[in-house]
């Protein structure tokens, strides 16, 4: 596909999410009943009413204003969490496919913290290609493109049926919003250490791990002052994306539908989503749809710079 296409389909993935969103909400501000999977995780009316939304507005083709016929034969399978039951001898001959989480942090939406988001990617074979997360308590979105780069987009008002790409963009904002002007490809502890006295990390507010706990212990041994950010769901990787936080350790289970928008925005900003057993990028599409633990970082740092800590 070219960015023409990918542009394109980022309309239709913000368009679902919004829609999505504005379900969520409704249910989110009712008393809503909670039932529980079989992992004992939270499962409620939201999930749900998100998950058909979505692949409702996903299976629509796309539209453009110049007559692409190619455009309307652009419709992909659907992976989300709520329908996840696709065999990998099927999976494994997609060449492009959405990946869908409904409705992430389905924990902080029953705390009512306001810290769940809506995730949508689009998966060219192993690796994230388009990326979008909805925060609908904030009305805020972050997304980004393969060939377009990142964005933020604070007022939903823009997102309508005939929103053009260069609407879209005109009303949203570059990321990252914060420039750290050091260099970010050395890989000497102690240059970093005087450049740097201080450094964010971002963590999960409901996942929080020895392993998390003994890392940024020694972050703080290494490089000084450190200020650590509590956040549900894909919030962390937007806070690297807007350059609020230098990096995100995850020393915990995840699925590929939790991280995959995230890892298309943070890498759109130059940052870096990598697997700490490969150490190289996140795959996606495997036969197991977990995730290794893995390291996000902004633009500021590389992930060889904590290998040692790791």
């Amino acid at each position: 596909m070219n960015k023409n296409h990918y542009t394109q389909h980022l309309l239709i993935a913000i368009r679902a999410a919004k829609r999505a969103g504005e379900a969520i909400l409704k249910v989110y501000n009712s008393d809503f009943v909670v039932e529980h999977k079989d992992d004992d995780s939270p499962l409620t009316l939201a999930d749900k009413c998100s998950h058909e939304i979505i692949e409702n507005e996903l299976k629509q083709p796309p539209t453009t204003n110049n007559n692409e016929n190619t455009l309307n034969s652009l419709r992909f399978p659907i992976l989300s969490e709520e329908g996840k039951d696709i065999p990998y001898d099927e999976r494994k001959m997609w060449e492009y496919f959405w990946l869908v989480d409904p409705l992430d942090g389905t924990k902080e939406f029953v705390k009512r913290n306001g810290e769940f988001t809506v995730n949508i990617a689009l998966i060219h074979k192993d690796r994230p290609v388009l990326g979008c997360i909805y925060i609908p308590v904030q009305d805020c979105f972050y997304f980004a493109a393969a060939h377009l780069g990142s964005y933020m987009l604070t007022n939903s008002k823009v997102v309508t049926d005939d929103l053009t790409a260069n609407g879209l963009l005109d009303a949203s904002q570059r990321l990252p919003l914060t420039t750290n002007t050091a260099s970010s490809g050395s890989n000497d502890n102690q240059s970093i250490t005087k450049k740097h006295p201080s450094f964010t990390i971002a963590g999960s507010r409901s996942h929080a791990t020895q392993e998390l706990s003994e890392f940024v212990s020694k972050i703080r041994e290494s490089y000084g002052e450190v200020e650590f950010i509590s956040a549900g769901s894909s919030l962390k990787f937007c806070l690297v994306a807007e350059g609020k936080a230098d990096i995100y350790p995850r020393f915990g289970p995840t699925m590929e539908w939790d991280t995959a928008a995230g890892q298309a925005i943070v890498e759109q900003t130059r940052g870096k989503v990598v697997d700490m057993h490969t150490k190289g990028p996140l795959t996606y599409n495997k036969n197991n749809l977990t995730n290794s633990f893995f390291l996000v970082t902004g633009q500021r740092f590389q992930p060889s710079q904590f290998q040692h800590l790791l």
